[in-house]
């Protein structure tokens, strides 16, 4: 039998050939400690690598020459003379130098290539787990690619038999009920090398060595085991190392089902690790970094981190991207976990990371922070796709209240305080946090929807019960009239809520209302060579799908609630999130035009979602409001009458709105001139009330009685 290298044995007593070689090559690697002299040689330039790869030749070998699950003397001799636990000390003594680099290699051979089942024993199990100690704490030490390599051979073999996960992760206190049996004989003396026991004391059995004995450890252990060199080793600098790690991190969680799930929450430390390296990651994103460049980043992939980090360079993104990149491999982890990991995993990052570091630097006074703690929340919103976490991100941003809004009551402080900011005295401001809501809107979480609108809307009360005679107010009120008096515009004829008993027009007719609120000589999309409306009808084709679809667990109803079983308690409130929307969009003449397409994008998202009570309050022109209520539609109406009596001060206003038309759209340089806000805010004006109208056309009518 030739093995490489050249040694030549003649097979005549194959088994005592095979252990005297193999015993000699095991003497001549101890013997180099008794007569080296010189301990500055490296371990590769020793004869200690070549006879280590004899020993796993030897031990592949003999194992293919006998019956399967039969120990053979060479592996006797490995496990009875403990060649294993020397190695480690060896490799933790790092002499020669690079002799870790040898042990590592040699143990991740032997355990990979020798098929019996040598982790269930002492002997093996010991070393490895001393040899895990070394791994990941001396992140750049020279044998991360080893150690990653040593780990993913320990996470293939539990792969392969689950029931090791608990003692390689070396979990508990060290009591076990009853050893592991194990197929196969021995071939020394009948003797077996000490075997480790199998299973923890079943919880309630009474423990052989007492109470005591049997106590969970109070705190997580942080010991080196296979969870904290993984940890450690994902953080390397050396990319492939470092995604290696991770893959077999995600691979070990998701095979712990629920008991070894619950020893890994209860004593190990994968939790906190996990959390604080998030923390930390989050820590050593530059101050410096620019909120706008934070918000205009991409979903940053774990597995193509390094990509995110070169496209597109601005201060901060290589430590963003980190962090962000690492947000997205707990949410896969989560998403993989065992329902008792995962949520342990989500509260960690709920208690370290959101209400920890983020609520403090929501919450605080500096314009500067706040801007760059809600794009930052943006952006975390954004990444997050777990149930469970996404489910806390919620709760922790919303609240858990579910009951119709009073006005000023503020039971959840960040709540309120996000939506204040969609109002607030600085524009940056409102915008990102406008922006914060909109990514939040596109989570699928009812609760979202439900929190920030549905809760107002579900007892109907915006309708007026017994509508009486013709509306006085709305017959004086200019706004509601057919045409507009003294000014010389004549609105399209829209059907008006006074003309309507209960809402409920035809699809024809709501489109249509949409379409005619702005007067067609403030109108100028039709000047340009596409009108647009056919574009807004394909994307609203694409969001009321994806909206459905969502919304289709949350068990919502096809029609509107019966009057008759609605009671609303009190005058109605749409809510605060609703109200700052409202109030907001009273303003589109007079505020930016980035803003005015932020509170238009918002308001459109939540029109497109299916519940019918929102769709009646944000799309239906037709409903008869209970007095002192207000609408999407009457608040629009309401700018629409404002609009044309200010239109008329201004000398040349077609040939102006034109302009800032095609400045808008990059036909022409822009150029200051008066009442270019005013102008901005008709141009979205009318690109809103298209859009509007596609989303009507899209979601069809309404079903079910009034």
């Amino acid at each position: 039998v030739r093995f490489s290298g050249g040694a030549v044995l003649v097979p005549r007593e194959p088994s005592l050939d095979l252990l005297e070689a193999f015993t000699e090559h095991w003497k001549g690697i101890t013997g180099y400690y008794l007569e080296a002299t010189d301990e500055s040689v490296p371990a590769r330039q020793t004869d200690i690598p070549w006879r280590l790869k004899q020993m796993l030749d030897i031990l592949v070998y003999e194992e293919k020459q006998r019956p399967a699950g039969e120990t053979g003397p060479c592996l006797e001799y490995l496990l009875q003379h403990k060649v294993l636990e020397t190695l480690g000390t060896l490799g933790k003594a790092e002499y020669p130098p690079g002799m870790r680099q040898q042990v590592l290699l040699f143990f991740s051979r032997v355990l990979g290539q020798v098929q019996h089942p040598l982790l269930h024993y002492l002997n093996v199990h010991r070393p490895v787990q001393k040899l895990l100690q070394l791994s990941g704490d001396h992140l750049g030490s020279g044998t991360e690619k080893e150690e990653v390599q040593f780990a993913a051979v320990l996470c293939a073999k539990i792969k392969q038999d689950p029931t090791l996960l608990t003692h390689i992760l070396e979990m508990i206190l060290g009591f076990f009920a009853a050893p592991l049996p194990l197929q196969g004989k021995s071939v020394l003396n009948g003797k077996r090398a000490q075997e480790l026991p199998a299973c923890p004391v079943e919880e309630g059995a009474e423990h052989p060595l007492g109470t005591a004995a049997a106590a969970e450890p109070s705190l997580p252990r942080r010991d080196g085991n296979l969870i904290t060199a993984l940890v450690g080793l994902s953080k390397s600098k050396k990319s492939r190392v470092a995604l290696k790690a991770r893959e077999n991190l995600l691979l070990l969680v998701g095979l712990a089902q629920e008991a070894a799930a619950a020893r890994l929450v209860r004593s190990s430390a994968l939790c906190q690790l996990l959390t604080e390296h998030l923390c930390d990651l989050y820590s050593a994103v530059p101050a410096c970094t620019d909120p706008a460049d934070i918000l205009a980043m991409e979903r940053v992939s774990w597995r193509s981190q390094g990509d995110a980090a070169d496209d597109g360079v601005f201060p901060g993104k290589e430590s963003l991207a980190a962090f962000f990149g690492w947000l997205d491999y707990l949410d896969e982890v989560v998403v993989g976990a065992h329902p008792v990991m995962a949520d342990a995993i989500s509260e960690a990052v709920e208690e370290r990371f959101f209400q920890g570091i983020l609520q403090p630097q929501l919450l605080q006074m500096s314009e500067l922070d706040v801007l760059r703690a809600t794009a930052v929340l943006t952006g975390t919103v954004r990444q997050i796709r777990a149930p469970p976490l996404l489910h806390r991100l919620v709760l922790f941003l919303l609240g858990p209240d579910r009951h119709p809004e009073i006005p000023g009551d503020t039971p959840h402080p960040l709540r309120t305080q996000l939506i204040n900011r969609c109002n607030h005295l600085s524009d940056e401001i409102s915008l990102a946090s406008l922006r914060l809501f909109e990514e939040l809107l596109q989570k699928p979480h009812e609760h979202v929807t439900h929190s920030l609108a549905l809760r107002n809307l579900e007892a109907r009360g915006y309708l007026q019960r017994n509508p009486p005679a013709p509306d006085e107010d709305l017959e004086e009120d200019p706004y509601f009239t057919d045409g507009f008096p003294d000014t010389g515009f004549g609105m399209a004829k829209i059907p008006l809520p006074a003309s309507a008993p209960s809402g409920k027009g035809q699809v024809s007719e709501v489109v249509s209302s949409f379409l005619c609120l702005v007067p067609e000589e403030a109108k100028t999309s039709s000047c340009m060579e596409e009108g647009g409306y056919d574009t807004y009808v394909h994307d609203a084709l694409g969001t009321v799908q994806a909206c459905r679809a969502s919304a289709a667990p949350w068990g919502w109803p096809p029609a509107p609630r019966p009057l008759d079983a609605c009671h609303p308690e009190g005058t109605f409130y749409e809510g605060h999130f609703l109200k700052v929307l409202f109030d907001r969009m009273a303003q589109i003449l007079d505020q930016p035009y980035s803003l005015n397409l932020q509170v238009t994008s918002v308001l459109s998202r939540l029109a497109t979602f299916p519940h019918p009570h929102l769709h009646e309050y944000l799309l239906d022109p037709y409903l008869n409001l209970a007095p002192g209520c207000r609408s999407l539609f009457s608040i629009l109406v309401r700018v629409i009458g404002d609009l044309m009596q200010r239109l008329q001060r201004v000398p040349h206003f077609r040939a102006k709105l034109l302009l800032v038309r095609r400045q808008l759209m990059g036909l022409v340089p822009g150029e200051q001139m008066d009442h270019t806000m005013l102008f901005k805010g008709v141009v979205v004006l009318e690109e809103f009330c298209k859009e509007l109208a596609a989303i009507a056309l899209v979601k069809g009518p309404p079903e079910g009685p009034p």
